[in-house]
């Protein structure tokens, strides 16, 4: 792959966004910012948070985990139904009758403030580390295409890719991402499709019917899993996926503050519902061509990578040709700045309000502490991802997923007891609660083997993580917390 041609690339790609910026961004307020001015459309909404929800880790990771996990992650995504139905069946009601912008504010109306103040906090630390870890993803990968070509350091790279996302997200906020997250999940999709039928065309496949069954000939297209201790075990891996769905998106600021700006639960739950079913088609799409790039591997003798995250790419860029090399380059950047510009957004909209009180600012003040927060969460994404380009030493997806595991926990807990209990808390010991109850999950996950009779834990840490949260929260409910509440 040509580095210049590489570097064409994404100086038209970032053209295209920040001419989309300056448009939707004129006469922006920080309402606009924050809300788009709740006047967005849902089918926009709908087709823009599939990049938002899969990001490049899913355009790396996934098709490269294929040779270790087959297709046991599609009974996840079987899971995301159900959790995605709960979102818009019982969440999303709730975030409209009480006029949310922040959906941690619930947690101050149920609990009182450091319930609210913790669980803003733990989504903070989940997303910028969690975003930081998908950005760092892309900028590996733009490192090998274009920069390190090129001799630019990693670090100026990253200092680059942080850059541009601020330039176009600074002022029009989610109304901008909107519009920029659906032309890049048409991107992202786009080449998907494009790189299975040009890889199926080197393997001489002729339609769907030809490609279907190689898909299932490969020995990688095995879906369930149903051995108790196997980690990839159905009911593990669905169960998951549902409380995945409902925390990472329902109880997440950046995926339910696009919901938010639709005019109405109407109109927001059309949106769920239609995001739900393209997002199932997409991850079927995406573990495909990981099956078909092992086959193409196999029939042309090339070594498989030994990290599964360097698979694609190294196909992509250097085995496929120009056209798939283009493809893979405007997917991935497509795919990691979908899920990064809105990240930068959720994080700055949840600080602003939930710790810096703009609401009760005038507009000239609140538009500075967006300007300067904004800033600021922009720094500390590049320096968790230089950090994390020194420690890690695992697949990506797995790593983010540990993380979520322990950091999105108590705000499962937190949700689910304000949600179906009515007890009150001693509101200013949450925050211990939901200390004690990732690091338990910690020691008990450590342990599950030895304890549980060979029993190894995977995604259903998160849990574990909220009913121990859940468990701490009914304990602080004595009758001393019901006169003092």
């Amino acid at each position: 792959m040509n580095p210049y041609v590489s570097l064409i690339i994404l100086v038209v790609y970032f053209a295209m966004l920040i001419t989309v910026s300056v448009y939707t961004s004129r006469g922006a307020d920080t309402n606009t910012f924050f809300t788009a001015n709740r006047q967005s459309p849902w089918y926009l909404v709908a087709f823009g948070m599939i990049g938002t929800s899969l990001s490049g880790v899913t355009f790396i990771s996934v098709p490269g985990a294929v040779a270790n996990i087959q297709f046991s992650y599609f009974q996840v995504v079987i899971g995301y139904i159900l959790g995605y139905l709960i979102i818009g069946t019982v969440l999303m009601p709730l975030y409209y009758r009480l006029n949310l912008i922040s959906i941690y504010s619930y947690l101050e109306q149920r609990f009182g403030f450091w319930s609210y103040k913790t669980g803003s906090a733990f989504f903070l630390l989940s997303r910028t580390v969690g975003s930081a870890v998908r950005l760092y993803v892309a900028a590996q990968v733009l490192q090998l295409a274009l920069f390190k070509p090129l001799g630019v350091p990693f670090e100026v790279a990253v200092a680059i890719t942080i850059l541009l996302i601020w330039i176009y997200t600074f002022k029009g906020g989610v109304k901008t991402i909107i519009v920029t997250d659906t032309l890049q999940t048409f991107f992202l999709i786009t080449a998907v499709i494009l790189t299975i039928v040009l890889v199926s065309q080197e393997l001489d496949l002729h339609g769907i019917s030809d490609v279907w069954n190689t898909v299932q000939n490969s020995g990688y297209s095995k879906i369930f899993y149903w051995e108790i201790n196997d980690s990839k075990n159905f009911w593990k891996q669905f169960f998951a996926g549902v409380f995945i769905a409902i925390v990472m998106t329902g109880m997440d600021q950046d995926l339910m503050q696009k919901n938010l700006t639709c005019k109405n639960i109407g109109e927001a739950q059309k949106n769920m519902f239609w995001f739900t079913a393209v997002l199932v088609v997409v991850n079927f799409l995406f573990l495909s061509l990981g099956a078909l790039l092992y086959v193409y591997a196999s029939a042309k003798g090339i070594p498989v990578t030994a990290r599964t995250d360097e698979f694609y790419p190294m196909l992509a860029l250097n085995h496929l040709g120009l056209a798939v090399g283009i493809t893979f380059l405007l997917g991935i950047t497509a795919a990691t700045y979908a899920s990064s510009d809105s990240a930068l957004t959720a994080l700055t909209t949840a600080f602003c309000i939930d710790f810096m009180e703009i609401e009760k600012k005038p507009e000239a003040k609140r538009s500075s502490i967006k300007f300067w927060v904004h800033i600021g969460f922009s720094v500390l994404f590049y320096i968790v991802i230089l950090i994390f380009n020194r420690m890690n030493n695992k697949e990506v997806i797995t790593a983010i997923f540990d993380l979520a595991g322990y950091t999105y926990g108590p705000l499962l807990g937190l949700f689910t007891f304000g949600l179906f209990l009515k007890r009150p808390v001693l509101d200013r010991w949450v925050p211990l609660v939901c200390i004690i109850a990732p690091i338990l999950t910690y020691y008990i996950n450590d342990h599950s083997e030895q304890w549980f009779n060979g029993y190894k834990f995977g995604f259903e840490r998160l849990i574990i993580n909220g009913l121990i949260t859940f468990i701490g929260l009914w304990l602080l409910t004595d009758s001393k917390a019901k006169r003092l509440a």
